[in-house]
């Protein structure tokens, strides 16, 4: 008799369920590439700040 009431699409619609569809997900994924991004930025101002040469101030403005 549950075969009587089971839904036949429920396996078409599955998808929609899947994980990777969820708000969640879409607000993790957002900005793929912004992790990255900022650690590069801030391994060249480190750079910039400790490995360039200081400019020579001659006492000009």
């Amino acid at each position: 008799m549950s075969d009587m009431y089971r839904d036949p699409w429920a396996k078409r619609e599955a998808w929609r369920k899947h994980p990777i569809f969820s708000q969640r997900y879409y607000v993790r994924h957002m900005f793929p590439g912004f992790t990255l991004g900022v650690s590069a930025f801030v391994a060249y101002l480190a750079w910039e700040k400790f490995a360039q040469p200081k400019p020579a101030h001659g006492g000009h403005h």
